[in-house]
């Protein structure tokens, strides 16, 4: 069973409601229908009836087994708005009235007050169309300055703590990361990875030094970001700085660190320090290795989003919302 089919299994044992905004794109509802025919989770399609309608006729696809939600009816838009609403945010009531007629927005804010587990978008909408939807009407989790992205990677050949699987974060958000952002990676990561697969996180701070080998102002950059995460979240097995090696290699933590470490030698979350090594990492791993990185689940919102690619196939994004429903979970 590869990973993919191994995450819709699980899926299927915790189905939950993924609101689908991007209702005039024929992958959206052929996707849909394998995940409401398969149980995988239950489809919420939020858009005008009529632009679902016309997509389900082009794409042959019954959608009378799921549930729509018409984002043109005025009088429930306004009950909406008026629950989700609050003296307190940074958005006027007056803007989320306007915001709600893009169906992105309406299904966050469906997800916001509970009426959806999760949102799955991005296959039509850019990254920053996700990201500026998601940060304006989901938000952040606590202790969380940025939203961030890992890949999930299955490697031939790799003996790791949880066999050849590993996660490397983050690797496409943020391409010079502060301390205090480099440390909302790493919690994040941890929390959407221990939703998503079960793994106990032990997260390695990465760099081209260990334990003061090397010193730079990298290195200090990296050291402080490990000290925020740390006081944010002392629950979480969290240590660096280390190198590649010594943190996934449990001989070679041996010799490199002398002091006892929960994660050195066996960390299953990498975070680089970063977008250029991440980028990096990641390709060697796929063509060095022949391994293959999964995931498009945005980690560090308050609530699930998945922010898809435009060219994904519908395959690839049934497996997307499936990770999107596990990720509903933590």
């Amino acid at each position: 069973m590869t990973l993919i089919e191994e995450l819709i299994e699980k899926a299927k044992g915790c189905p939950k409601r993924v609101a689908l905004p991007e209702c005039d794109a024929v992958k959206t509802l052929l996707a849909a229908k394998k995940v409401l025919d398969e149980k995988i989770g239950i489809p919420v399609l939020v858009s005008d009836p009529a632009v679902i309608a016309r997509t389900a006729k082009e794409a042959g696809v019954d959608v009378s087994g799921m549930e729509i939600v018409d984002c043109t009816d005025e009088a429930a838009a306004e009950a909406l708005v008026s629950r989700y609403w609050k003296e307190d945010m940074l958005i006027s009531e007056k803007a989320c009235k306007r915001k709600i007629k893009n169906p992105m927005y309406y299904a966050m804010m469906l997800e916001a007050v509970g009426e959806v587990d999760c949102t799955f978008c991005g296959h039509v909408n850019t990254t920053g169309d996700v990201l500026l939807a998601a940060s304006t009407i989901i938000g952040m989790q606590e202790g969380v300055d940025v939203p961030s992205i890992f890949a999930l990677c299955e490697i031939p050949g790799f003996h790791g703590s949880e066999g050849n699987r590993i996660v490397f974060a983050d690797c496409g958000l943020n391409p010079e990361p502060t301390p205090g952002e480099l440390a909302s990676i790493a919690i994040a990561s941890a929390d959407n990875v221990h939703a998503l697969m079960g793994w106990e996180p032990r997260v390695a701070f990465l760099s081209f030094s260990t334990c003061g080998s090397g010193t730079a102002g990298s290195v200090d950059r990296i050291l402080e970001a490990l000290a925020i995460a740390k006081e944010r979240r002392p629950d979480l097995k969290m240590d660096g700085e280390f190198q590649l090696d010594a943190a996934i290699d449990p001989e070679v933590a041996a010799k490199k660190i002398t002091r006892p470490s929960d994660v050195a030698g066996k960390a299953n979350i990498l975070i680089f320090p970063e977008l250029n090594a991440a980028n990096i990492g990641v390709k060697m791993m796929q063509k060095f290795a022949g391994g293959a990185g999964y995931g498009h689940t945005l980690s560090g919102f308050a609530k699930p989003v998945a922010d898809s690619s435009r060219g994904a196939t519908v395959e690839e994004i049934v497996g997307d919302i499936a990770m999107v429903i596990l990720a509903a979970n933590k």
